[in-house]
């Protein structure tokens, strides 16, 4: 298996770094844009909300990835990414460009100043492959803390309703695994589908995962 991070950045004072919903989808954009080992520039795509990653009438050369992003969560504070790197130093290069890239953004729509992001991402090896087995799980059910977060403690008493909640979140790559359109520009699939199988399968594993999960098995890597 090739080297795999999982790699948290955090706001500041752990403020709020996606208030709204064009800042969600500003953010999925600059994944895809700044994966790039050239340097970018972002008036050749925009983003549809509604179908992925659009391209415009200008022709562009093909992207040089810097990374394979395996999955991706947003959270208000925080997001998650699952990353191979496809260059020498492909993750920080990639994770510099997004965050510079995106605090610009940030700080030039709500007319602030200074840092955006924690000084540093933290990141860390996937080096066992029961913790590759669970990770991605893990990141994805993140948004469950948002209305549900009795889940990290197994205290849940209707998972139907939670499993609803999670369909209906949008900002991670969940529901592309799960057979829905959602961003699938982003995301490299295979390595994770060659374990996990189609989208009933994924999704029947993640109802599994998420009744029978301990969070002390991957509390290594979890970086929370």
């Amino acid at each position: 298996m090739n080297e795999l991070f999982h790699v948290l950045s955090r706001g500041v004072d752990q403020k709020k770094i996606f208030v709204d919903n064009q800042d969600h989808f500003r953010f999925v954009h600059d994944l895809f844009e700044f994966n790039d080992q050239e340097r970018v520039n972002t008036t050749f795509y925009r983003f549809n909300q509604s179908n992925d990653i659009a391209s415009r009438k200008i022709e562009r050369r093909p992207r040089k990835l810097l990374v394979d992003i395996h999955c991706f969560c947003l959270m208000p504070t925080h997001y998650h990414l699952l990353l191979t790197p496809r260059v020498e130093n492909g993750v920080s290069k990639f994770m510099k460009k997004v965050n510079m890239g995106y605090a610009k953004y940030f700080n030039g729509k709500y007319q602030r100043k200074g840092p955006l992001f924690e000084s540093r991402y933290k990141s860390i090896l996937v080096r066992r492959e029961s913790h590759f087995i669970h990770l991605p799980y893990y990141i994805h059910l993140n948004p469950l803390d948002l209305k549900y977060p009795e889940w990290r403690k197994r205290e849940l008493k209707n998972h139907r309703k939670t499993i609803k909640f999670l369909d209906s979140y949008r900002w991670s790559s969940h529901l592309d695994y799960a057979g829905q359109k959602n961003f699938p520009s982003i995301i490299n699939k295979n390595l994770l589908t060659k374990f996990f199988g189609d989208a009933n399968e994924y999704s029947q594993s993640i109802k599994e995962w998420l009744r029978d999960l301990s969070l002390n098995d991957i509390s290594e890597v979890t970086l929370e």
